[in-house]
C-alpha cells in the first residue's frame, strides 16, 4: 500500500475531532496526495448503524463484551469499506480513533482485558496498524469538565461513565503510547486547540516529510 494511515486517540474530553477539523483542511493543502477524514465506530454505512447501537444511552445494560465485539464488527467494516480502499489508492487516511481505543475503553476501562480485545481486534483488521498515532492527554478531571461543560446532558454511554472508568482508560492510552513510542506520538491536550493543532501538524510534517514537505522549514 502506498497511503498513509494517520489516527487520532486520546480519552473523553482531549479534543481529537476539534483538532481533526482543523488538521485536515491543513493537510490536504500541504500534501499533493488526496487526505480523507473518517472515524470510529463509523465511517461507512453498516459500521455507522453500529456506531449508534453502541453510543446509545437506550442501551445501558449491554454486555461489556457485547460492547467490544461490537467495536470490532464496525471497525472490520470500516476497514474493508474505506480504510484499505483508501490506502491502496495511495491515499492519506485520517481516522478520529482505532484499535488502540478499543484496548483503552473496552479492554482497560471495562476491564474485559488487554489481550483478549487485542485478539479480537487482530481478527477484524487482519494485523492493520496505524503508520502514526497521536496521542492527545489529558487529565480525566478536565476531560469530564470538558464533557459537561460543552454537551451538557448529550453524553453517550461512554463519556456518561464516572471518574474511576476514564482514569483507567488514561492509564492504558499512556501504557500504549510507552509501549509503542515508535509509533505514538503524545501530545498535552489541555493547551489551547490551535497550539495542539500545531503541535499535531509538526509532529506529522516531521515523521513524513515526503509527504508533507511544504509545511517543514
Amino acid at each position: 500500500m502506498d497511503g498513509l494511515f494517520i489516527t487520532i486517540e486520546g480519552p473523553d474530553g482531549a479534543g481529537k475531532t476539534s483538532v481533526l477539523n482543523e488538521l485536515y483542511p491543513r493537510l490536504q493543502f500541504a500534501s499533493e496526495k488526496e487526505v480523507i477524514r473518517t472515524r470510529e465506530p463509523g465511517g461507512g454505512k453498516i459500521a455507522e448503524k453500529i456506531r449508534e447501537l453502541i453510543l446509545d444511552p437506550a442501551y445501558e445494560e449491554m454486555d461489556d463484551r457485547t460492547e467490544a465485539l461490537l467495536y470490532a464488527a464496525a471497525r472490520r467494516q470500516h476497514v474493508i469499506d474505506v480504510i484499505l480502499p483508501a490506502l491502496d489508492d495511495g491515499k492519506i487516511v485520517l481516522c478520529d480513533r482505532f484499535v488502540d481505543s478499543s484496548i483503552a475503553y473496552q479492554g482497560a476501562g471495562r476491564r474485559v482485558g488487554i489481550k483478549e480485545v487485542a485478539q479480537i481486534n487482530q481478527f477484524a483488521t487482519q494485523g492493520l496498524t496505524p503508520d502514526f498515532t497521536l496521542y492527545l492527554d489529558v487529565d480525566s478531571d478536565t476531560g469530564l469538565e470538558r464533557i459537561q461543560h460543552s454537551r451538557g446532558y448529550q453524553v453517550d454511554r461512554l463519556e456518561s461513565e464516572g471518574l474511576e472508568f476514564h482514569q483507567r482508560v488514561r492509564h492504558a492510552y499512556l501504557k500504549i503510547a510507552e509501549q509503542n513510542s515508535a509509533r505514538v506520538h503524545k501530545i498535552d491536550a489541555r493547551a489551547d486547540l490551535q497550539s495542539v493543532v500545531d503541535q499535531c501538524l509538526l509532529a506529522i510534517c516531521t515523521a513524513y516529510p515526503n509527504y508533507f514537505e511544504e509545511m517543514v522549514e
